[in-house]
């Protein structure tokens, strides 16, 4: 079942005693998931982007990630997180997909992919037509996460991955292709920096 604002919808995803909902930033529940992606992020990269992971996940106000702007949503299981995720608005056509995270003793059993397709549903319900998220180098299962789930590279696969670093992904939401060439710029265009910080995307499965 998914919870929007604490009301069911008829096209609920269910899992048993698992649930989605929809919360504010700021709830205290969403604090787990924060505190282990900072913990997640600097046991990965260190000072790699030259900064702690605390500087990108409080990097946008919580207004970012609330309605109508964005969502945070949490997959509650016996009322405990165990995964969750978030979007903002990229541009009027597009959501970025931000804080996808599961718990450490949850991993390996697809709940990240279940977030990542209810954020789909979501921008989808939201009017959006299509999705845009970035992770690092140094998170390969997320790398093949957005590979599995249909998410379209936008940079060289040819490539290490240190040499790419802050790895692009699209997705159209629609039946409408992919415009590659517009997403792809306006990735470029934002990863610009010689030293941009890594996306709290997911690091799980």
């Amino acid at each position: 079942m998914t919870l929007l604002d604490h009301n069911p919808t008829p096209d609920a995803a269910s899992a048993g005693d698992e649930i989605f909902v929809y919360v504010s930033p700021d709830d205290p529940r969403v604090l787990p998931l924060l505190t282990d992606l900072e913990r997640e992020y600097d046991a990965r990269y260190g000072d790699v982007f030259e900064e702690p992971a605390s500087v990108e996940i409080n990097r946008y106000p919580a207004a970012e990630f609330s309605a109508p702007r964005g969502a945070f949503v949490l997959l509650l299981r016996n009322g405990v997180a165990v995964a969750g995720g978030a979007f903002k608005t990229l541009d009027e056509h597009t959501t970025e997909l931000k804080r996808i995270w599961t718990a450490a003793e949850h991993r390996r059993r697809g709940l990240a992919r279940r977030v990542v397709l209810e954020l789909e549903d979501e921008s989808r319900r939201r009017g959006f037509t299509r999705s845009y998220l970035t992770t690092g180098p140094r998170q390969p299962e997320a790398v093949r996460l957005y590979r599995s789930a249909g998410w379209t590279p936008l940079f060289d696969e040819d490539l290490p991955p240190e040499r790419i670093g802050i790895h692009g992904f699209a997705k159209s939401l629609t039946s409408e292709p992919l415009d590659i060439a517009d997403i792809r710029a306006r990735h470029e265009a934002e990863h610009a920096s010689p030293t941009p910080s890594p996306s709290s995307n997911g690091a799980s499965s």
